[in-house]
């Protein structure tokens, strides 16, 4: 079924129950829930971003870095350090 087809589907079930304030609240419910937006992982607030930077540039302080070879990918650098790509 095409999303097309479905908003359509969606619709005409919708209005088989619009008179019907507490099943449209049930609905309207359930649907929020579905849509609801997931919070993201990588967002951070600016001193946890500063704190990163700053771990960052110690550990290239110390020499804890890794470079890119002539010719290889970021993905195959990734993959040298132990990263899942």
């Amino acid at each position: 079924m095409t999303a097309v087809q479905l908003n359509a589907e969606v619709l005409r079930a919708i209005n088989d129950i619009s008179d019907d304030e507490t099943l449209m609240n049930k609905v309207l419910k359930y649907i929020k829930k579905l849509t609801a937006k997931k919070e993201d992982p990588t967002l951070m607030t600016k001193e946890e971003f500063f704190a990163k930077i700053e771990r960052a540039e110690q550990q290239y302080a110390r020499g804890e870095y890794t470079t890119q070879l002539p010719g290889e990918s970021v993905s195959d650098m990734l993959k040298r350090c132990g990263y899942e790509v």
